[in-house]
């Protein structure tokens, strides 16, 4: 009976102090292999999957907070002396401690009257203190049989407060358990985001310059082809990356260089001060090709210099709003007007420098792209035409669109944070959310995904 007293008052002490909640999700592998994707959620998916499950969260939180309302209440309704079960303890308890005094009293009488019958003298004293000895054993009888029936009706009041009590509780620690789990939930499913969110790289997505001569003379114009290639197992959304530059230039000042390209629909200019997607790809299958045509028109009062062209291939598929193709450098010579370089051999794919690795419209807080402050000149290491190699890809992390990469790292801008595959997150969360309410009663390509 102490015990489960106890209980009941700790319990009930419990549930009014703010609850800590720690959990933790295991992280979903990163760059799994294009094979396997059929057996992933989709993007889309996930993303959905981290919506429900804060809805859920949301619900979940809102239904204990109501709960702890609730529970509070009942707890202090139940210690009111007018409260019908602890009214009825009162009343038991009391007709309990009169029973008790009644049995003492009747427990004296007998002694009293056992008293009187070893007192008495003579035959009729004897026996009137015996029959009074009889009388009062019969009372104590009696007693005793209401002293037991008084503490069982008190046993029974104190029972059902107690439960009232439990019941209370029990109900409040159904809400806070779908808390937990929702929020291990929602945890999981940020992070299964997060995880597809991170950059890939892939290798086979490639970006090839053909026709762009290793020297150009000034007052003319060159037409080359930037030919990308999806030779992924995926049907990816591309966008081509191009940036050609004088060595030195500033940034903002009138270049030397005119480059344009064209899908088809006419021509384009270059702004020549920074990578920039061009030719929108929607779709391309795996072996897939597309070429996009460009020219190339340097000034007639242009000087000798160095200068070079990056090409890349940036993506998306379903399960990636982030793919990263190799960057492709290419360095070329400009020759004064009138120059006769003679037969001229097309420009070689060479090593990229530590700031070529750079994707258009990333830069982070307190960070801009590479020539991309105004009055500074972009500075870059020339370096000897060597032929490509083969690679695995490598990963980095970021966010498409959001993502500075550089140095051939990525650094992550802004991203959501980091869950467990779809099923498990999304499965739970709508299972918690509904129990939560019968027991209460993460720029630009995630746009596209």
């Amino acid at each position: 009976m102490r015990l489960r007293r106890s209980l009941a008052v700790a319990v009930a002490v419990a549930v009014t102090t703010p609850v800590a909640l720690f959990t933790a999700a295991p992280a979903l592998a990163a760059g799994a292999p294009a094979a396997q994707t059929q057996n992933q959620p989709t993007y889309a998916e996930l993303k959905k999957a981290a919506a429900d499950a804060q809805k859920a969260y949301e619900k979940a939180l809102a239904a204990k907070e109501e709960g702890q309302e609730k529970v509070k209440a009942t707890l202090e309704a139940l210690d009111s002396d007018t409260h019908p079960l602890k009214a009825a303890t009162i009343t038991a308890d009391k007709a309990a401690e009169e029973a008790a005094a009644a049995e003492t009293a009747a427990e004296k009488a007998v002694r009293d009257a056992e008293a009187a019958v070893e007192a008495a003298q003579g035959e009729t004293e004897k026996a009137e203190a015996e029959k009074a000895l009889e009388t009062a054993e019969a009372d104590l009888a009696k007693a005793v049989e209401a002293k037991e029936k008084a503490d069982a009706a008190a046993e029974a009041a104190r029972t059902a407060l107690d439960d009232a009590r439990v019941a209370a509780v029990r109900e409040y620690s159904v809400l806070k358990k779908a808390l937990d789990d929702a929020l291990a939930a929602k945890e999981a499913a940020e992070e299964a985001l997060g995880t597809a969110e991170e950059c890939v790289r892939e290798t086979g997505l490639t970006s090839l310059a053909v026709g762009l001569p290793a020297e150009v003379v000034a007052g003319t114009t060159v037409d080359f082809t930037l030919r990308v290639t999806n030779g992924t197992e995926r049907t990816l959304t591309v966008d081509p990356l191009a940036f050609v530059h004088v060595d030195g230039e500033r940034g903002g000042e009138k270049s030397r260089l005119a480059v344009e390209w064209s899908n088809g629909s006419g021509w384009h200019a270059l702004n020549g001060d920074e990578p920039e997607h061009i030719a929108h790809i929607d779709t391309m299958a795996p072996g897939e090709r597309s070429d996009v045509k460009l020219r190339m028109t340097v000034a007639p009062d242009a000087a000798s210099a160095d200068a070079f062209a990056l090409f890349a291939a940036d993506a998306s598929s379903a399960y990636r709003p982030c793919v990263l193709g190799p960057m492709k450098r290419y360095d070329f010579e400009l020759l004064p007007a009138g120059s006769d370089p003679g037969p001229v051999d097309d420009a070689d794919p060479g090593q990229t420098g530590k700031n070529d690795d750079q994707r258009p419209a990333t830069a982070g807080p307190g960070t801009a792209p590479q020539g991309g402050a105004a009055g500074q000149p972009v500075t870059t290491a020339r370096t000897t035409p060597t032929t490509p190699t083969t690679r695995t890809a490598a990963t980095g992390t970021g966010t498409y669109g959001t993502t500075a990469v550089t140095g051939g790292t990525l650094a992550q801008t802004g991203t959501s944070p980091a869950l467990v595959p779809l099923g498990a997150a999304s499965a739970v969360a709508v299972a918690l959310g509904a129990g939560a309410v019968l027991a209460a009663r993460r720029r630009g390509t995630a746009d596209r995904a």
